[in-house]
């Protein structure tokens, strides 16, 4: 089935068309983020900000630093309510599907989780997804003829040709988000679960230099280190003002 998704960019356009036909109502919006700690750049994007939705280069040193993080950690076996962010293993049947797996993550587990509208695609995904284990939770996605279709409608939008279904891109997507819980996650379906990357405060948001330093900074200083690729491209969610 790896053959119904092509590539999304990762682009505001691109991800509020799918975030708006999943289910998303439009109070809220993507916003490039120009830059990381530049005041007057950051001053273009309302707060809080309620997800980072990130693409990255999988650099042979962000590959071993995953790679690492990830050896001694069991299959994700959280399911239902008691969970604190709800998370999607990503198959391998739906390839070129992170961009919309990331989106969800963003989603379903920030604030923007009460901006979801009743019946909708992700209201049923959410539904479907949270009293089941890993892998039958991932099938969800699969099987969403609603979500597949989205997928595919938001890609016609992107500014560049899609690669080949067989072409591996080397680019992950990853999301950010403040759980239910105030801490800040890594979501992203190719690892073995979601990252807990520490509490926030109250007043924090994923912008906020507290979260980059635990999140986004963290693996751009992993590349810093090596002298490798430090090329990414970052959306945030917030309020939309238009």
């Amino acid at each position: 089935m790896a053959e119904r998704f092509e590539m999304l960019e990762n682009n505001p356009e691109v991800m509020n068309h799918l975030a708006y036909s999943l289910g998303l109502d439009k109070s809220l919006s993507f916003y490039d983020v120009y830059s990381l700690d530049d005041p007057e750049l950051l001053a273009f994007i309302p707060r809080p900000a309620l997800a980072l939705l990130v693409i990255i280069p999988l650099t042979p040193s962000w590959h071993a630093a995953r790679t690492a993080e990830d050896a001694d950690k069991p299959d994700y076996a959280g399911k239902g309510e008691e969970e604190p962010v709800i998370w999607f293993k990503q198959l391998e049947t739906i390839g070129h599907a992170c961009g919309s797996i990331g989106l969800t993550h963003a989603l379903l587990n920030s604030e923007a989780s009460k901006h979801i509208q009743p019946g909708s695609t992700l209201d049923q995904v959410r539904k479907d997804a949270l009293p089941k284990a890993m892998m039958e939770r991932a099938k969800v996605l699969e099987h969403s003829d609603a979500f597949v279709k989205a997928h595919a409608d938001a890609a016609k939008l992107g500014d560049t040709v899609a690669p080949a279904f067989e072409v591996e891109t080397g680019q992950h997507f990853v999301a950010f988000v403040k759980g239910r819980d105030g801490h800040l996650w890594e979501l992203e379906g190719s690892r073995k679960g979601p990252l807990d990357r520490g509490a926030l405060n109250e007043d924090e948001d994923v912008l906020s230099p507290a979260a980059l330093e635990k999140g986004l900074g963290n693996l751009i200083r992993i590349e810093a280190a090596s002298g490798g690729d430090l090329r990414f491209s970052a959306i945030a969610l917030a309020e939309n003002l238009d």
